[in-house]
């Protein structure tokens, strides 16, 4: 497979609704390797379809704690069919805001609906930063990023420092 390029923040294509996947073929396949491969080289524990210029409904994630016992997943179609009463805060990142990080409150638990890479239907329970990945991801799908759900005044500090930060990669 190959490495894809990753969208940086501020990019319109990062806040599109992404279309769902008509049917498991060999593109999607492909293209759902080649999230993996850039998830890992990243490197990140998840990373949506449009944060590689694809409209497609599939993120993949990896929460896993060691580098040699990947478990990824593919979840095509993914819907959220029941979340918990109980939440959670992570601090988190985005491939898309590199280096950026701030508190987001969550569900702890998300159950999620989906389709794997083999076009097969799974319902999956995810718990503690499974389920803050998976929602993360999803809000991607939907074109919401991490920082949306921040004050207006945190997430305009954030989104200057990216334009500043894509302006300095642009000089290099």
């Amino acid at each position: 497979m190959s490495l894809l390029p990753i969208l940086l923040h501020p990019d319109p294509r990062l806040k599109k609704q992404c279309v769902p996947v008509p049917s498991v073929d060999a593109d999607t396949r492909r293209l759902a390797e080649s999230m993996i491969e850039t998830m890992y080289d990243a490197p990140g524990v998840g990373l949506a379809a449009p944060q590689v210029a694809s409209d497609a409904r599939i993120f993949v994630m990896d929460c896993t704690d060691s580098e040699t016992d990947n478990n990824p997943l593919v979840l095509i179609n993914p819907e959220i069919t029941w979340v918990s009463e109980e939440l959670n805060t992570y601090s988190e990142g985005c491939l898309s805001l590199p280096d950026l990080f701030e508190d987001v409150e969550r569900p702890k638990q998300v159950r999620m609906s989906f389709l794997d890479i083999d076009g097969k239907h799974h319902e999956e329970l995810f718990d503690d930063l499974w389920a803050t990945c998976a929602q993360h991801e999803l809000d991607h799908l939907n074109g919401v990023l991490f920082i949306d759900h921040l004050s207006r005044m945190k997430r305009s500090m954030m989104t200057k420092k990216m334009v500043k930060f894509k302006k300095e990669l642009a000089l290099t």
